[in-house]
């Protein structure tokens, strides 16, 4: 990368994350208008949910190895297993964005006791940290393709890698939980 990026990675970060939560939030607010989108077949809009299901479990796997990789001193394996998790969480993003934008969101099935006191807070500290991990995660990425791996060492890029991990971990996982009470639980 340019030494103009290596030089503003707190900037880049900023921008791509208020790119990415624009998007998201433009897209949950109904701000794209879903004649943009080419619109699929009402078996692969349905399939989606448990398409990222299937990404979100597979993620948290990536994630573990990618810390377990560097826990044990494998670089390459922990770049390889991290990259591959952030292109997990790109595809979840793009499938889950695509199908809120064609349909809206899931109603909640289950009982009204329920939605209020267990859905409702489980799926508001879920979005909670997806919305807290972006910026995490884009910092330690960009520091990590600015850099040779050596230099790493002298950024906080393992430390904020730490939070960005723990916290994509976590989402993932409560993401998981969302899907199955609305899905599989009611």
């Amino acid at each position: 990368m340019s030494e103009w990026a290596r030089e503003n990675v707190p900037a880049l970060t900023a921008l791509l994350s208020a790119v990415a939560l624009a998007l998201v939030f433009g897209a949950v607010g109904g701000a794209i208008p879903s004649g943009l989108l080419p619109r699929a077949s009402d078996g692969v809009l349905a399939a989606i949910p448990h398409l990222n299901a299937a990404i979100s479990a597979t993620a948290i796997a990536t994630i573990l190895l990618g810390w377990r990789a560097i826990s044990r001193g494998n670089v390459r394996r922990h770049k390889a297993f991290m990259l591959t998790s952030f292109g997990l969480f790109a595809a979840f993003l793009a499938g889950y964005l695509y199908r809120l934008i064609l349909v809206g969101t899931a109603e909640f099935p289950g009982p009204e006791l329920v939605y209020s006191y267990v859905y409702l807070p489980f799926l508001a500290v879920h979005i909670l940290l997806a919305i807290v991990c972006v910026p995490f995660v884009f910092y330690a990425l960009l520091l990590a393709a600015t850099r040779p791996y050596r230099e790493l060492y002298h950024t906080r890029h393992a430390q904020i890698g730490s939070v960005a991990a723990a916290l994509w971990l976590i989402s993932f996982t409560m993401g998981i939980g969302v899907y199955l009470m609305l899905y599989h639980l009611y």
